[in-house]
């Protein structure tokens, strides 16, 4: 495993950041049409803005899932900045919800193509995983700006700013 980066996050870790970010916001925000495709019985009519909202979720899944793998790629290759100082329950925190988040962003959308190529079943362990991404996301961004706007320690500049 790779050393830590001595600074911050680098452009490419940064901008791979921010493509999950939005890609993830929308699957959280028109995934819903998915849905309403697959429930549809058979020969009922499907809206088409639902149906091109599918396809979409579909693709934006497979990105997702490409950009996770080579984020994760990078991560193990070239580390991550250290851990800002702070109570050792905090610092384990903030190592879970990242955990946390590779493993979402590679097991939801794998979850989602058993569901939608192999077993209709696995749509079930697939539709967990967007209560567990919201409580995530508040987590995640509730501490970054905790740390910018409290601690003020610089912490959110790292993914902002390449090797801040």
């Amino acid at each position: 495993m790779a050393q830590p980066a001595e600074r911050g996050y680098s452009a490419t870790q940064i901008t791979l950041h921010w493509a999950i970010v939005l890609l993830v916001f929308f699957q959280l925000i028109f995934g819903e049409s998915m849905t309403t495709v697959i429930d549809a019985k058979p020969g009922e009519a499907v809206d088409g803005a639902d149906a091109s909202l599918a396809t979409a979720h579909i693709w934006v899944g497979f990105a997702i899932l490409a950009l996770a793998l080579f984020r994760l790629f990078i991560r193990l290759r070239d580390g991550a900045p250290p851990a800002v100082d702070g109570p050792a329950a905090i610092v384990l925190a903030a190592k879970i919800t990242h955990i946390l988040f590779y493993v979402l962003l590679i097991a939801v959308p794998i979850s989602g193509i058993v569901a939608y190529w192999v077993t209709p079943e696995a749509g079930d362990v697939h539709e967990l995983g967007k209560p567990i991404f919201i409580i995530l996301i508040v987590l995640h961004a509730g501490a970054a700006l905790w740390h910018q706007f409290f601690l003020r320690d610089g912490l959110l500049m790292r993914m902002l700013k390449p090797g801040a």
